[in-house]
């Protein structure tokens, strides 16, 4: 008989059980640490409230620690007759402690168990997100600020259109993912609130200190209401969900302009060939592969909230074992966009940036705001301006000398960096990473 936390001595199906555990115990044990971390912060308060003896408390904590290092390191095992990690962690507690290692679960429901896990799963890899997301920003600001002075034709409706600048083109991904990482922030406040005592949704006789565990495992306050706690599952999901789309989405388009500009009919820009891949018939090729594996991935990411509202968007009230499925949507979306960003990083630090792009006379048209501009400083009504400039393209007279004067915020000769950066610096210490993990560290020191 397979060990579960509601069983009753009753003979199981096999393929029920099969069906109905699916692939969680595989996924489970990504939140191992974190169920770990839980149940310590849990017993702790147990014991303040008078529902757990202090020698026992004294006799869990040392198992309990010993199983987070092994957790944390991947050694922690759950075993095939086990139905969840929630199951293993107090199965490897019974058999160590006896009659003590039943007392864990008090107060608790697997509901609000797995909210706490995936609360404080989430937490750490937003955390490693972010740190990736800010090495890309400073990696496009360096590109930036070294090749502001190179330009490349801009572009409308894939028409040339003005002239633009690598410094340009790089700082404008920057900047995006300064955005990027402010959706983040607020993904990170929806997660940073502490779920754990609401149990199947509608709290608990138990005196439980609520305010004890939240202070405890580092979260900034609690999901008060405990039906609406147990709502935030899949809301949570989604919410984390979205934001990592918007990273998706400014990584991916930076990819597609990374295809496109190292195509020979741009030849902006080009990887170095240990960054491309070959073709087994045409010799002379030198492929994208990076980038557009990039692409593909980014969009996959960007799915993903949507997948998950399907699961549980129109389910009412209360839990429903639809949730199960979330994890296999939502855990992979971390891995996946944490390796683009790491090799969109790597990647961008070995481009070779072409410098003379403009000299091309097909570009000269570009030129032609210029001119105009030219002609307004000089006194010339725009309007007026505009038509003189548009008549010399017309009759084939237009010429420019390519010089540029521009000066405003946010143009080619102001890219505004390091303002930028200020943003970024204030946005991801607006997350508060220290406390958090000082908060933790506290938790499973000896």
């Amino acid at each position: 008989m397979a060990n579960k936390l509601w069983d009753k001595g009753y003979d199981e199906d096999a393929r029920i059980d099969a069906f109905t555990v699916g692939h969680d115990r595989e996924l489970d044990l990504e939140l191992a640490p974190y169920d770990i971390l839980g149940t310590i912060a849990h017993i702790t308060m147990l014991e303040t409230v008078g529902l757990l003896p202090k020698p026992d408390l004294e006799a869990l904590l040392p198992e309990l620690k010993a199983l987070y290092s092994e957790a944390s390191e991947g050694r922690f095992e759950i075993e095939p007759d086990v139905e969840d990690v929630h199951s293993q962690v107090e199965l490897n507690l019974t058999r160590k402690l006896g009659d003590i290692g039943k007392k864990v679960h008090t107060g608790r429901s697997r509901n609000d168990q797995v909210l706490v896990d995936l609360k404080l799963y989430s937490r750490a890899r937003i955390e490693r997100t972010a740190g990736k997301v800010a090495a890309l920003f400073k990696t496009l600001q360096e590109a930036s600020e070294k090749y502001k002075d190179a330009l490349i034709p801009g572009y409308t409706h894939l028409q040339v259109a003005m002239p633009s600048s690598f410094g340009l083109w790089f700082g404008a991904y920057a900047e995006s993912l300064c955005d990027d990482m402010t959706a983040l922030k607020a993904a990170w406040e929806v997660v940073n609130r502490n779920p754990l005592g609401s149990a199947a949704g509608y709290g608990s006789s138990a005196p439980l200190d609520r305010t004890l565990t939240t202070r405890l495992l580092g979260f900034e306050d609690l999901d008060y209401n405990s039906v609406y706690a147990q709502m935030t599952r899949g809301k949570m999901e989604r919410t984390v969900a979205f934001a990592y789309s918007a990273i998706a989405e400014t990584v991916g388009r930076l990819a597609f302009d990374g295809c496109l500009y190292s195509s020979q009919n741009f030849s902006f820009l080009r990887l170095p060939d240990a960054l491309t891949t070959g073709s087994s018939i045409m010799p002379h090729k030198k492929n994208p592969d990076v980038f557009e594996l990039v692409r593909a991935r980014c969009n996959k990411i960007q799915g993903a909230p949507n997948t998950i509202r399907l699961i549980s968007g129109n389910l009412p009230s209360g839990y429903f074992r639809d949730m199960q499925i979330l994890k296999e949507v939502y855990f992979p979306i971390f891995d996946e966009l944490d390796d683009c960003l790491d090799i969109v990083d790597h990647a961008i630090r070995g481009i070779e940036v072409k410098k003379d792009v403009m000299s091309d006379p097909k570009y000269k048209l570009a030129f032609s705001v210029e001119k105009v501009n030219d002609l307004v400083k000089e006194g010339v009504p725009f309007r007026d301006a505009y038509k003189r400039v548009a008549a010399s393209i017309a009759d084939g007279t237009f010429d420019h000398d390519g010089t540029l004067h521009h000066t405003h915020e946010g143009s080619i000769g102001n890219l505004c960096n390091d303002r930028i950066a200020s943003r970024m610096e204030r946005v991801v210490a607006g997350f508060g990473f220290p406390e958090v993990n000082k908060a933790i560290a506290s938790l499973v020191s000896s």
